[in-house]
């Protein structure tokens, strides 16, 4: 690197720059952005010569950011973020608002229920680039650019806001056939002498279920095994209607079942909440693309 007076980036030099430590694969960013790699790898030597860095360590296969990188990860963040914020308030974006928002959710949900929900905001605001990403793993919002997730459950992060989107519940199921042959539980203390199928979802214990009564403020602890488990709603699910186990699902996911008979609730009267909600990383005064994008979501859910 040459220690000349580093030079103002261009901006589109930083979205490419975040686009390439997103996908951390310069071949990777070029399909995305619809490029040549010899582009990708263009803009990027132009940035680091711009700052008088080096923002990668490159290998044959990845990349991997340098502490100078990290740090001019976050602040390219921010300053696109800023602008993006800039172009909304001078254009009255309020009303019409502009820029991209990138969004997480669990595949599950995403499927059956956001993807429905964004089509209607794309039509709505026709202005706004939209990109959903669906993973069932924790997700770092600010390190991985993202400016929502939709999220179910009540393990909310301490280090981001939230606004409840939709009240919602986990119910416990089983298929007929598993039910005749295995027999009716009565009780929670019934169900450890049953396979249960477990969702190892994020950093949810293994091992029990914390539930809640019908009309009742207290949380319960049902101890539960099972042969086989998941991280994957989908398949938790699958394997219920094959007749494997109890599992717990929310009842958005399941209530066909139960209209069709492939499905039994069990112990009715207990569930565990598992509320939708929106989590962002900055408040939404600051973002109006997050806040009308927020606020459509929850007049959206709530209708439901």
């Amino acid at each position: 690197m040459n220690m000349t007076r580093p030079s103002m980036p261009l901006n589109e030099d930083l979205r490419v720059f975040l686009t390439v430590v997103r996908k951390q694969n310069f071949a990777r960013a070029a399909v995305e952005l619809g490029v040549s790699p010899a582009y990708i790898s263009k803009r990027m030597n132009i940035l680091e010569s711009s700052l008088n860095v080096r923002l990668f360590h490159r290998t044959t296969r990845s990349i991997v950011l340098t502490e100078e990188g990290e740090k001019a990860r976050l602040w390219a963040q921010r300053i696109l973020n800023d602008l993006d914020d800039f172009i909304s308030d001078v254009t009255q974006a309020r009303r019409e608002p502009q820029g991209t928002l990138r969004i997480v959710c669990s595949f599950g949900f995403g499927r059956h229920h956001v993807a429905p929900a964004v089509s209607q905001l794309a039509k709505r605001y026709p202005k706004l680039a939209i990109q959903v990403v669906t993973s069932d793993r924790a997700t770092d919002l600010i390190a991985e650019g993202f400016d929502l997730e939709i999220r179910v459950g009540s393990d909310l992060p301490n280090q981001y806001l939230a606004r409840k989107l939709m009240s919602n519940a986990r119910v416990l199921c089983a298929s007929k056939e598993y039910l005749e042959q295995r027999g009716v539980p009565q009780s929670l203390d019934d169900l450890a002498s049953h396979d249960c199928l477990a969702l190892r979802e994020r950093d949810t214990p293994f091992g029990s279920w914390r539930l809640v009564r019908q009309n009742d403020e207290r949380e319960y602890i049902a101890r539960i095994d099972g042969r086989i488990s998941s991280n994957s709603g989908a398949m938790v699910l699958r394997w219920g209607l094959d007749g494997h186990g109890i599992f717990l699902r929310s009842m958005w996911d399941v209530k066909h079942y139960f209209d069709e008979g492939r499905l039994v609730q069990v112990l009715p009267e207990y569930s565990q909440p598992a509320d939708i909600w929106a989590v962002y990383p900055r408040r939404l005064s600051d973002s109006a693309k997050l806040k009308v994008c927020v606020e459509f979501l929850g007049n959206y859910f709530s209708a439901l």
